[in-house]
């Protein structure tokens, strides 16, 4: 028979931590300031501890925090973009899905790197190796499918 065990992330214990630290520390302080008999000074000492306690705890959760970073879509987006590029003797074909239609992609190959823009900020730089002294020959978009056939410049 399998067990279950909760677990409390870091967030949860600390929220509970906290609380009852500084509880502790103001009881001490408080307790400490009865001894000298002052009240005002006493009263002082109290708000200078709670604000310090209330900063640490502030601080302590944020180093304790378990956050993943926070990814544009940009970057997301660049993670799940899928291209193929298949080599021939003399020429190179590109294949990748590109959003938009097709009067809002640009593209340019530039010094073997091959620039892609489409609609709604999608941008992609693919270098592309033995592309040098070559130019786009070929240029369609069906159904989201950019394929791109590059060829030399004197057979075009």
């Amino acid at each position: 028979m399998a067990s279950y065990k909760r677990s409390y992330p870091n967030q949860q214990s600390i929220n509970f931590v906290i609380p009852i630290m500084l509880i502790l520390f103001l009881g001490i302080i408080y307790i400490m300031s009865l001894r000298y008999e002052h009240g005002a000074i006493s009263f002082i000492l109290i708000g200078i501890a709670a604000a310090t306690m209330i900063y640490w705890g502030f601080v302590i959760k944020k180093m304790t925090r378990t956050e993943k970073p926070k990814y544009t879509a940009r970057d997301t987006e660049s993670k799940n973009w899928v291209f193929d590029v298949i080599k021939g003797e003399n020429e190179i074909v590109f294949v990748a899905e590109v959003p938009g239609p097709d009067d809002k992609i640009v593209v340019r190959l530039v010094e073997g790197v091959l620039y892609i823009r489409g609609s709604g900020n999608f941008s992609k730089e693919v270098p592309i190796e033995g592309s040098s002294g070559m130019q786009i020959a070929d240029f369609k978009y069906r159904n989201g499918v950019l394929t791109l056939r590059i060829g030399k410049a004197t057979e075009i």
